[in-house]
């Protein structure tokens, strides 16, 4: 005697594609939507299907993944971590930094070879009257389980209404845009550079985050950078474009502009 025929591929499709994309909805509420699209399945097949997948019944899907998390809520998540610099004196200066997760605007909190509780607590300080200026609006703080962010340090942004995630431990992926500006700031500068001072340390991130702010591409920006200059008007093809260029950190680093 036949058993009870396979479900369709495209009805599979669809029963995963409900559960991965409504992590807390359980069989019967991925019965209902069905219903509500005219396709007819029942609960024990919808289970049986995310069996088959591997997806785990509601509540236990407990949420979206991380990379959802952060991709949804980008647009109002700021990260921050410290960069760690050695002087030619074998000097360990800290620098504290904020990355805007949706514009990748850098804010470059400050530098000190002592990142004691006083100075930590005043950056965030500072940042929102930064933020302020730019309109930027915050509901998530992202940083490491690092000791220097005290608790007084995550206060000032609680009393901005902004809610602070730390980070698991032994996760650094987890805080990835920051790690990735360690990457590149390294790479492209810092890596060429003799530092002497903390001075020239913070003169030198200063040039850099202009540079990085108001003239890098970025390929998440479709290639513009996060404060971009203006729009430009296209010539006709075939039309000369006169090029300046700029040399910035004693010719690390190019821009390039047309010329006036």
């Amino acid at each position: 005697m036949p058993g009870r025929p396979a479900l369709d591929g495209h009805l599979v499709a669809l029963i995963t594609r409900l559960a991965r994309e409504n992590p807390r909805w359980g069989h019967r509420r991925i019965v209902g939507e069905l219903a509500k699209l005219g396709v007819s399945a029942s609960g024990t097949s919808v289970c049986s299907v995310l069996k088959a997948h591997g997806i785990e019944p509601a509540p236990r899907r407990s949420g979206p993944s991380w990379k959802a998390f952060i991709r949804q809520q980008a647009h109002s998540m700021i990260a921050c971590d410290f960069l760690t610099v050695e002087t030619v004196s074998l000097r360990r200066i800290y620098v504290l930094f904020f990355i805007e997760l949706r514009t990748r605007r850098m804010h470059l909190a400050g530098c000190t070879s002592n990142p004691d509780g006083a100075w930590v607590t005043q950056q965030p300080r500072n940042l929102v009257m930064e933020l302020d200026d730019h309109h930027s609006t915050v509901r998530f703080l992202l940083h490491d389980r690092d000791t220097k962010f005290t608790a007084s340090f995550d206060e000032i942004f609680r009393t901005q209404g902004v809610r602070v995630i730390a980070t698991p431990i032994r996760a650094p992926n987890t805080n990835a845009y920051a790690e990735r500006w360690v990457s590149t700031v390294r790479q492209v500068c810092l890596d060429w550079l003799l530092i002497f001072s903390e001075r020239q340390l913070r003169r030198t991130l200063d040039t850099y985050v202009d540079h990085y702010n108001r003239q890098r591409p970025h390929r998440a920006l479709g290639l513009a950078p996060p404060d971009p200059p203006g729009e430009l008007i296209a010539f006709p093809h075939g039309t000369p474009v006169h090029v300046r260029r700029r040399d910035r950190l004693g010719g690390l680093v190019h821009e390039y502009a047309r010329a006036a």
